[in-house]
């Protein structure tokens, strides 16, 4: 099984195979996490995008990285909170599991995610941290060549509730 990191620090200087953004459905540059990505990136990043016509809630898309340390970016859009009852769940557990098969199908080795979700589109931190680590290890179990994944905690909050959740899980 792959090797699961915790760490608080800016996603965007990580030399990984992949960095995971957490986009929109028209894949255009944004606020947070989004914004800070295609902003390392440069323009290149935005101009695919544009060409890969979008991607659904729950879903993933892969690109080059251009000029940042990370060789490619897998774009994946989470989904708005709504107190839970319009599947939330189910479409952030796919955000992880459909970013993880992507890189796998790729042959990616290392993969990189911020907390999907949390910020503007309000998803309870502590909900969101049980969802990011069940679902990537339920998902890593079909894997053979991803061998880390690192979850880049913007902040301290982040970082605590997504060690909480590990340590259940013996991580």
């Amino acid at each position: 099984m792959a090797q699961i990191d915790i760490r608080q620090c800016d996603i965007t200087t990580l030399d990984v195979d992949a960095i995971v953004n957490a986009a929109n459905e028209q894949l255009a540059p944004g606020g947070g996490v989004c914004g800070a990505i295609h902003r390392a990136a440069g323009p290149e990043l935005a101009a695919e995008c544009a060409a890969l016509g979008g991607c659904p809630t729950g879903e993933a898309r892969i690109t080059k990285g251009y000029e940042l340390p990370a060789r490619h970016v897998i774009h994946t859009v989470g989904p708005v909170w709504h107190g839970g009852k319009q599947d939330e769940p189910k479409l952030l557990a796919g955000c992880y599991r459909n970013s993880i098969l992507l890189a796998e199908q790729h042959g990616l080795k290392s993969i990189a995610f911020p907390a999907i979700s949390t910020g503007i589109f309000g998803y309870p931190l502590d909900h969101a941290a049980t969802v990011a680590i069940e679902s990537t290890l339920q998902t890593l179990r079909q894997c053979v060549l991803v061998e880390e994944v690192i979850f880049a905690c913007f902040d301290e909050a982040t970082e605590v509730a997504l060690i909480q959740v590990a340590s259940h899980h013996r991580l």
